[in-house]
């Protein structure tokens, strides 16, 4: 079997479906840690809903998703925050699918479509439960630093120097 990583539209039913497998996924996690239970029903729905994902989208940003012997496995984001910022987000892979080098896979084709929007640098927030996210972007040459944002569950900031688009 093998990889594959195309652009895809945030809309799309395949994009759709990836979107709700990562928010169930962290909000679960994010609940379960917390308050010892999973996300509510109508919460998720109202999240998943108000973040369309729109912003990933030609021509300040673009998402990517992975298939593994043609079936869809995970997914990616970048969207510009400057001429010279890009922000990465939605890394995800399927539970059944990691292990496989599809994540290290999904960050670097983001990297490349920062490139392509015209970036040379890449940040990234995640939370400290998220412990595989935190190890796959430091073995991937992002260090953390000072915090870009003021997302309620962000609690690690990266960073990543591109080289300018060949």
């Amino acid at each position: 079997m093998t990889w594959t990583v195309d652009p895809e539209p945030y809309d799309s039913p395949v994009a759709a479906a990836l979107w709700r497998a990562y928010y169930t996924e962290v909000s679960d996690r994010w609940y379960q840690l917390h308050e010892g239970h999973t996300t509510d029903p109508d919460e998720l729905e109202r999240e998943i809903a108000a973040q369309s994902g729109a912003d990933l989208s030609p021509p300040r940003g673009a998402l990517l998703v992975a298939r593994y012997g043609g079936a869809p496995a995970g997914t990616s984001g970048v969207r510009l925050l400057d001429a010279t910022t890009a922000e990465l987000t939605r890394v995800f892979l399927y539970g059944g699918m990691r292990g496989r080098g599809g994540a290290a896979l999904l960050v670097r084709a983001a990297e490349d479509a920062t490139r392509t929007l015209g970036a040379e640098r890449m940040v990234l927030d995640t939370r400290g439960d998220l412990v595989e996210a935190r190890a796959l972007y430091a073995r991937l040459g992002y260090t953390e630093t000072e915090a870009h944002n003021e997302s309620p569950y962000a609690e690690h900031w990266f960073v990543k120097q591109l080289r300018p688009a060949a």
